[in-house]
C-alpha cells in the first residue's frame, strides 16, 4: 500500500499552528530578557551602594580619630593658669567645646587623682567613671599617668540609656606630670556632633559595644532600614568598640523606573496585540454561543414568572407580552401583539379612566408607586390588578416603550374583605364580652338605687297610712323618682352599648366619658374607700367611637379599683390625669395596688390571658384594640409609689 499523503486542509492547521507557537516564543523570550536585564540591573546598583557605604563609614572613621586627636593635643596644652583658678578653667572649656569636639565635661585631677576644677559640675556631682573616687578601679588613670600619652576608658553608662567615656591626658611641665585632663565624652553627643547631615541622611550610624549592644546611634526615626550594614573598629578609645552603619531604602533612579515601566509596557503591548488577534477569531462563535445562552435564560425565566409582563412602544401598541400576562387575561400572544386601545382586556365599566391612565403613561407622568385598575378576562371575569410602568430603554439608551408589570391582587382584595368583615365581627363581640364583664359592675349600680326606691316608697306609704302632712311625704317622693332616673340611666347605657353595632366617628369629649366610667364604677368605688383624683385638660376633644372609648375607659378604671382589694384602706387612691401636647391627647390612669408581676408583663394584652380568678382575659385586649383602631397607643409601667400606670395617647380631633 501506498503511505497516505496529508490532505491540504491538515497542511493548513499545521501552518498556523507554527504562526500560533511562534508570537508565545517571542513573547516568552522578551519577558525573559526583560527580567534579566532587571536583574543585573538591580545587582549592578545594590554592589554600588555597597561600595559606597564602605567608603563612607571609613571616611567616618577617619573624621572621628581626627577629632579625638585634636581633643587629645588640645587637653594636653592646658597651661597652668587655667589649672589654678576656676574662671579660666571655664573660659579654657568653653573654647575647647566650641570646636564640636563631642566633649560634655573636662576635670582637672592633681598627680595623684584629686580633682581639683571641673566643667561643667553639675553634669555628675558624684564624679562617676575612672575619674571618681567611687570607682573601684582607677586602671585608665594610672595607666596615662604611667605612660605619660593619651588612654580612654571603658564605656560606662550614664543615667539610663546614654553611655560615655573617658580619655585621660596626662600634662607635664619640666619633665614632671603636673596632673591629668580628663575629658568626658557622651557617645549620642559625640556622634550628632560628627556624623555630618548627609550622612545621617543615608545611614544609621550606630556606636556598638564588645557584647554586640547598642550604645549610642544617630538616625532618622521615620525612615526604614531595609538592607544590611558595614562596621568597622572605633580604636580609640578601643575597648571592642565598632562603628555600625546601616543604609536606609534608597529609591530607585528615575531613569531605572522609566525603563523597568517602559520595559512592562511594552510586553504588555505584545500581550495585548496577541490576545485581541486570538479573541477576533473566536469572537463570533463566542459571542453567538452567549446570545443563544441568554435567549434561552431569559425565555425560561419569563416563563416560570406568575407577574405578567407587557411591553409596548411609544405610541401604545403592544409590542411583547409574557405567558403569564396571557394566562392572566386569557388571550394568546398572537391575538395580544399589535394591538392598540382600546385593548381587549380593558373592563367594560371602566372604558374611560383605564383610557385616562393609558394616556398618562404615555405622556411619562404615571404613578411611580404603581397604581389599581380592574382587567377583564376573555371569558368576561373582572380581575384586580396592580401595574408598575417603567421606561423601556433600548442598546443605544433612548427609551422606546414602556414595560409593566402586572400583579393579579384579586385573591389580595377578597381577604382584606374578609379581614374588615372579621374586624366588625370581632368588635361587636368584644362589646358582648365587655357587656358581660360589666354586669357585675351595672348589678351594684342598679341595686342601691332600686334598694333606694322601695325604702323611699314604703316610708311614704307608712307615713299615708298615719295621715302624714304631705310636706313630709313629698321630699320622700321625690328622692324615690331621682333614684329611678339614676336606674334608668345606666340601664340606657347598657342598651346603647348592646345595639351599637356599627363603628361611628364623632367627636368625642374625653373628660364626660371619664366621668361617666367612673359613675358606672361609682359603687364599687365608695363600697372600698378610694379616692379619685381628676387632672382634665379643657382641651379634650378626639375623633372616635364614643362607646368604645367609653368601654376601654371602663375596663382600666375597673381594673384599678380591683387591683387595691389588698391595699390598705388610707393609700387607696386613683389618679386620672389628661394633657394635651402637639396634636395628641395623653390620657394616664395611676393606681397604687398590687402592681403587675414582670413575669406577666409581656402577655398582659394577650387575649384570654388573665391573673384573676374569675377573669375572662378580654379587658385588656379590647382596650389596645379599641386605641389602636382609634390611631393611638396603649402602654403601662410600674408607679414608682406601687402600683401601675396606664397611658392612651390618642390624635386630637382637628378644629
Amino acid at each position: 500500500m501506498e503511505p497516505s499523503t496529508p490532505s491540504p486542509a491538515k497542511e493548513r492547521v499545521s501552518r498556523w499552528r507554527w504562526l500560533w507557537i511562534l508570537p508565545r516564543l517571542a513573547f516568552v523570550l522578551f519577558v525573559g530578557g526583560v527580567a534579566l536585564l532587571l536583574w543585573m540591573s538591580d545587582r549592578a546598583d545594590k554592589e554600588e551602594r555597597r561600595a559606597t557605604l564602605i567608603s563612607d563609614i571609613l571616611w567616618l572613621e577617619q573624621n572621628l580619630r581626627f577629632h579625638l586627636s585634636r581633643n587629645e593635643e588640645l587637653l594636653g596644652r592646658i597651661d597652668r593658669p587655667h589649672t589654678t583658678n576656676a574662671a579660666a578653667f571655664e573660659s579654657f572649656t568653653r573654647t575647647v567645646f566650641g570646636f564640636e569636639s563631642g566633649l560634655r565635661q573636662l576635670i582637672w585631677l592633681d598627680p595623684e587623682g584629686a580633682v581639683l576644677l571641673a566643667h561643667p559640675i553639675t553634669m555628675d556631682p558624684s564624679l562617676v567613671g575612672d575619674a571618681g573616687e567611687t570607682i573601684p578601679s582607677r586602671q585608665s588613670l594610672l595607666l596615662a599617668r604611667s605612660l605619660g600619652k593619651p588612654v580612654y576608658s571603658r564605656p560606662y553608662p550614664y543615667f539610663t540609656n546614654d553611655w560615655q567615656f573617658e580619655v585621660h591626658v596626662p600634662v607635664s611641665r619640666e619633665g614632671r606630670i603636673v596632673g591629668v585632663t580628663v575629658g568626658v565624652y557622651r557617645i549620642r553627643d559625640l556622634l550628632s556632633d560628627s556624623v555630618p547631615w548627609w550622612l545621617a541622611e543615608r545611614y544609621r550610624i550606630s556606636v556598638i559595644g564588645d557584647s554586640g549592644s547598642v550604645l549610642g546611634s544617630r538616625s532618622k526615626v521615620e525612615s526604614a532600614v531595609t538592607e544590611a550594614g558595614y562596621q568597622v573598629a572605633f580604636d580609640p578609645p578601643g575597648w571592642g568598640l565598632a562603628l555600625h552603619a546601616v543604609p536606609y531604602h534608597a529609591p530607585r533612579p528615575l531613569a531605572s523606573i522609566v525603563l523597568s515601566a517602559s520595559l512592562i509596557i511594552l510586553a504588555t503591548i505584545v500581550l495585548w496585540s496577541l490576545w485581541i488577534l486570538r479573541r477576533h477569531v473566536q469572537r463570533r462563535q463566542t459571542v453567538e454561543a452567549q446570545l443563544r445562552q441568554e435567549h434561552a435564560f431569559r425565555k425560561a425565566m419569563e416563563d416560570s414568572l406568575d407577574t405578567g409582563m407587557r411591553a409596548q412602544n411609544m405610541n401604545g401598541e403592544i409590542i411583547y407580552v409574557n405567558p403569564a400576562f396571557c394566562r392572566m387575561v386569557g388571550l394568546s400572544a398572537a391575538e395580544l401583539i399589535g394591538c392598540r386601545p382600546p385593548m381587549p382586556y380593558w373592563a367594560d365599566g371602566q372604558l374611560d379612566e383605564t383610557r385616562r391612565m393609558h394616556d398618562r403613561i404615555l405622556a411619562g407622568e404615571g404613578p411611580e408607586e404603581g397604581f389599581e385598575l380592574k382587567l377583564k378576562r376573555s371569558n368576561g371575569d373582572v380581575i384586580d390588578v396592580l401595574i408598575h410602568e417603567a421606561p423601556l430603554i433600548d442598546a443605544h439608551g433612548r427609551q422606546s416603550g414602556w414595560m409593566g408589570s402586572i400583579v393579579d391582587i384579586t385573591e389580595r382584595k377578597l381577604a382584606e374583605e374578609r379581614v374588615r368583615q372579621q374586624q366588625d365581627r370581632l368588635q361587636s363581640t368584644a362589646r358582648l364580652v365587655a357587656m358581660g364583664e360589666m354586669a357585675s359592675s351595672i348589678a351594684h349600680e342598679l341595686n342601691q338605687p332600686l334598694a333606694a326606691i322601695s325604702s323611699y316608697c314604703t316610708g311614704a306609704a307608712n307615713m299615708l297610712r298615719n295621715h302624714a302632712p304631705t310636706a313630709d311625704i313629698v321630699p320622700a317622693l321625690d328622692k324615690a323618682v331621682d333614684q329611678a332616673q339614676r336606674a334608668g340611666k345606666v340601664i340606657r347605657r347598657v342598651y346603647g352599648l348592646a345595639r351599637h353595632s356599627e363603628n361611628r366617628v364623632e367627636r368625642v369629649h374625653l373628660g364626660a366619658h371619664i366621668d361617666a366610667a367612673l359613675t358606672l364604677m361609682d359603687a364599687e368605688i365608695r363600697q372600698q374607700g378610694i379616692r379619685i383624683t381628676l387632672d382634665l385638660a379643657t382641651q379634650d376633644v378626639v375623633e372616635g367611637d364614643p362607646v368604645l372609648l367609653e368601654q376601654a375607659l371602663f375596663n382600666l378604671v375597673r381594673n384599678a379599683v380591683e387591683s387595691m382589694q389588698e391595699t390598705p384602706p388610707d393609700q387607696r387612691q386613683i389618679q386620672i390625669g389628661l394633657r394635651c401636647s402637639d396634636g395628641y391627647g395623653l390620657l394616664t390612669i395611676a393606681d397604687w395596688g398590687c402592681g403587675i408581676d414582670p413575669g406577666v408583663a409581656d402577655k398582659l394584652f394577650d387575649p384570654l390571658f388573665t391573673t384573676k380568678v374569675e377573669g375572662m382575659g378580654m379587658g385588656l385586649a379590647i382596650c389596645r384594640s379599641v386605641v389602636e383602631n382609634h390611631r393611638g397607643r396603649l402602654s403601662f409601667e410600674s408607679n414608682p409609689g406601687g402600683g401601675t400606670i396606664f397611658r392612651i395617647l390618642l390624635p386630637m380631633a382637628l378644629q
